[in-house]
């Protein structure tokens, strides 16, 4: 049995054992297991300590010992993890036999018409922003915002033939900037 002297000693040495044990384990509840191991090792035989070296360096010599062992431990536990996460065929779980999938698989639509989609609402917005006036506002409110001819005349106070021409000459500027912006642009920016 180790002398209190001793025992206070090595635990005096847990901090750097532990912080060697950790460099070398990188894991927090493997290297609390080899420092505990390694101290309860040097508490049960005190006497394998003969004084030829400093007890830091006895302590750590049984630590490496030690954490050899915790590897070779938790590789046998990875491993036997791993092999059975290995052991099922991927494939075999999304297919079947006949090499159709084996559940209906989601239909995701065409990304492509949507990002063209988009693509045309920026060009439109843009369009839009550069009617003059209060074109893009009459645009917005009846084509947009689907208000009645009566409401727009009303809220900007003008009259319905002023209402009919400005929304017509807004749709020919628009026309004008959508052909030179989106459809006559470059490939992958036209309508299909």
């Amino acid at each position: 049995m180790a002398s209190a002297e001793f025992s206070h000693q090595i635990e005096a040495l847990r901090p750097v054992l532990l912080k060697y044990a950790r460099l070398q384990l990188r894991n927090p509840a493997w290297a609390e297991d080899a420092v505990s191991e390694t101290l309860l090792a040097a508490l049960e035989k005190p006497q394998a300590f003969a004084g030829a070296s400093q007890l830091k360096t006895w302590l750590i010599g049984i630590l490496k010992h030690k954490l050899v062992d915790q590897i070779r431990r938790n590789s046998r536990e990875l491993s036997t993890t791993a092999s059975a996460d290995d052991g099922e065929d991927l494939d075999e779980l999304l297919f079947a036999a006949d090499g159709h999938w084996r559940e209906a698989q989601h239909d995701w639509g065409d990304p492509e018409a949507v990002l063209r989609q988009l693509d045309f609402m920026k060009v439109l917005e843009a369009c839009v922003d550069k009617l003059p006036g209060q074109q893009g506002r009459l645009f917005m409110m009846r084509e947009w915002l689907e208000l009645e001819s009566d409401e727009i005349c009303k809220e900007l106070a003008i009259s319905p033939t002023n209402l009919w021409v400005m929304l017509h000459r807004a749709r020919l500027r628009l026309r004008e900037c959508l052909q030179a912006g989106w459809f006559d642009a470059a490939p992958g920016g036209g309508a299909s």
